[in-house]
């Protein structure tokens, strides 16, 4: 049985927060049932690709999937009723587009005290900006992370992966776990809720604790550490690598296998303090050195001298890599029409269990089996059916 094989999950999200957020109680058993809106409904934007894209299958899978018209009276009371058996219902509409459906926490509460309710939204669910639509990029300039990523004197720079929309998705799921786990002891709900700002700005962490404890403005560092010297990225003969060597022990280490051990008497390269100040001097230094081996021979010594050190891959090479495919991250998956296809399985490794591997659902492919479930009669799911709530 899976740990979360208990937990019955209506999702209503859409996109990537969202679901990135579902895919956390899905991966280890939760029961998720994906509500996508009717064909009359549903325009079919936003959605996160291609439902056959490698996006979709990533984002909705273990999950399984019905249609259900929230706008129609009937469809809304079928959602209630079916909230009275759940245990979490997650969203991620604007702020009040719940409210205007009448789904919102306090409405279902009513029908389900113990109902645990998550929500992501751009901003945040009050306030000034709390109606502004939200997306990552805008939540990554709003956030900090684009004024410190890139070269110094770039200008901002969009990180390379949506890390508000992935974040906000993670911390939503903590949240509701947290929800959950109280919820054992006191047999009542939460709502939890989070927005890509302020899980942007959380993930800032020590580059936004600079300001609120020191008052500093950090800047683009490129591809060096802002504060840890030296770790950045280097040139070899073939290629690139990264060293992550900050301390005196590591730079005594760093010397030693790279055979620099005049250039660092050097009195500018004395102490941490000093080759901080003389970063340029510092990364030069080794530079020249490294220049000379290949990457592989680079990344042999180093770590064998236990100084953190590693390639630059491409995707390619990351799924090539011999540990990579040792922790086995490429999970295959049998989907009904596509065959075996490989997904990225969970990060963390729970002993004694596996990560769920179903596919993600067809649109409404369980629709009339998950309503039986939840006590629907089949006469009853014809009349939804019949009124185009389903």
């Amino acid at each position: 049985m899976m740990p979360l094989s208990h937990i019955r999950v209506l999702d209503l999200t859409r996109v990537r927060s969202g679901p990135t957020c579902v895919r956390q109680l899905a991966d280890w058993g939760a029961d998720v049932i994906k509500i996508e809106a009717t064909d009359e409904v549903d325009t079919g934007k936003g959605l996160g690709g291609e439902r056959h894209g490698p996006d979709f299958q990533h984002v909705h899978r273990n999950k399984r999937g019905i249609t259900l018209n929230l706008k129609a009276p009937e469809g809304r009371a079928a959602f209630l009723r079916m909230v009275g058996k759940a245990d979490v219902v997650v969203e991620n509409f604007r702020p009040d587009v719940k409210t205007r459906l009448g789904i919102d926490y306090d409405a279902l509460a009513k029908v389900n005290p113990r109902i645990v309710y998550g929500s992501i939204s751009g901003f945040g669910q009050d306030g000034p900006y709390a109606k502004r639509p939200g997306f990552d990029q805008i939540a990554q300039g709003m956030g900090g992370l684009m004024s410190v990523t890139g070269l110094p004197g770039q200008g901002p720079v969009r990180a390379g992966i949506p890390v508000a929309d992935l974040t906000a998705g993670l911390y939503c799921a903590l949240g509701i776990m947290v929800a959950l786990l109280e919820r054992e002891r006191t047999g009542k709900g939460r709502w939890v809720h989070v927005s890509l700002l302020e899980a942007m700005v959380a993930m800032m962490d020590f580059q936004a604790t600079r300001w609120t404890m020191k008052g500093e403005v950090p800047k683009q560092a490129g591809n060096d550490h802002p504060t840890t010297i030296p770790t950045g990225l280097f040139r070899t003969s073939d290629g690139v690598v990264n060293i992550a060597g900050g301390g005196g022990e590591m730079w005594k280490r760093i010397v030693s296998v790279l055979g620099i051990e005049e250039e660092a008497k050097d009195p500018e390269l004395a102490t941490d303090k000093l080759r901080s100040a003389n970063r340029a001097k510092t990364n030069a230094v080794i530079q020249a050195k490294l220049e000379t081996r290949t990457s592989a021979e680079w990344v042999s010594a180093f770590n064998e001298a236990g100084v953190p050190c590693g390639p630059v891959y491409s995707m390619d090479q990351v799924f090539a890599d011999e540990q990579v495919k040792h922790l086995g991250l490429e999970m295959p998956v049998e989907h009904p029409q596509l065959g075996t296809i490989n997904l990225v399985r969970a990060p963390m490794q729970i002993s004694g269990v596996d990560c769920a591997r179903n596919p993600t659902p067809e649109r409404g492919e369980h629709t009339d089996a998950v309503l039986a479930e939840f006590g629907f009669s089949a006469d009853e799911v014809a009349a939804l059916r019949a009124a185009k709530a389903i």
